[in-house]
């Protein structure tokens, strides 16, 4: 039995538009599946869905399961119960995802004792051992510091530290790299990658960069216009591509092992005190 399924998902604002269109999509324990697509393709309201997060006055239906609970419908009471816990999510925007009025370490020991009989203490205790394990420095004094104290990725990383201190069996990771620099994208993958290797944890990687599915991704699912247009294996998809909206994309992620251009760009040795020309 697979960890998630997903069946005939549809999910419509009252605005009248669907953002996801008759959606289906499964994930086993231990696997990594990249979620694809264009912004306003409909990755991230799937995940919002599956998380029951979506506004109440938005139509759903279809069929949600995980570890063979029903979600679709479930209450409130139901869905806490699951969320932090046994399937947890990694926001897009982690500034507006952390409140201002408390520090980070507040935050993730409050998550954790959302769902564990523990004390104050033990749990600033996890907190800090979050936070150095996702490579900030200092995580004791980082500990008592406020979000807008952390630059972007340090905040990002705060919401992983915060996601994986309850070792969750589902992460749904919502661009988890997006506008961090590569060395701190790099970091943050292995950090994923880790966690998969040694909890067993299924991710569902929500992203518009190919080469991140392509380095993290067992399996992916091709969304466009609320739908998935391909699924399959990364390698299947990736280098025998069925769609044409498939092959669009590959078509536009930069590749070093190809032809070059006929006409490139050129820098001329600039004399000196001169600069720089672009010359064709």
């Amino acid at each position: 039995m697979s960890l998630l399924t997903v069946r005939d998902l549809s999910v419509e604002f009252p605005s009248g538009v669907r953002a996801v269109d008759g959606l289906d999509l499964e994930l086993d324990a231990g696997r990594v599946l990249g979620v694809v697509g264009e912004s306003g393709s409909g990755k991230s309201v799937t995940s919002l869905a599956v998380m029951g997060l979506l506004p109440p006055d938005t139509r759903t239906s279809g069929d949600i399961r995980f570890q063979g609970r029903q979600l679709t419908g479930a209450g409130p009471r139901a869905l806490r119960a699951l969320r932090g816990d046994r399937m947890a999510m990694i926001f897009q925007d982690p500034l507006s995802c952390l409140n201002p009025y408390y520090t980070v370490g507040f935050q993730i020991a409050e998550a954790y004792r959302a769902h564990r009989r523990a004390g104050r203490r033990a749990a600033r205790d996890i907190a800090v051992r979050m936070l150095d394990r996702v490579g900030i420095p200092e995580p004791e004094r980082r500990a008592r510091a406020y979000p807008h104290e952390f630059s972007g990725g340090m905040r990002q990383r705060v919401l992983i530290a915060m996601a994986l201190c309850l070792e969750p069996d589902l992460l749904i990771a919502d661009e988890p790299t997006t506008a961090l620099d590569v060395t701190v994208q790099a970091q943050i993958l292995d950090l994923l990658r880790e966690l998969r290797e040694r909890s067993g944890t299924a991710i569902m990687l929500i992203t518009h960069d190919m080469g991140v599915v392509a380095g993290l991704a067992d399996d992916v699912v091709v969304m466009h216009g609320g739908r998935a247009v391909e699924h399959g294996a990364v390698r299947d998809v990736f280098y025998q591509p069925r769609a044409a909206y498939t092959r669009g994309l590959l078509a536009c992620v930069p590749r070093v092992d190809g032809p070059l251009p006929e006409r490139l760009p050129t820098l001329r040795t600039p004399a000196a005190g001169e600069p720089p020309e672009v010359t064709s």
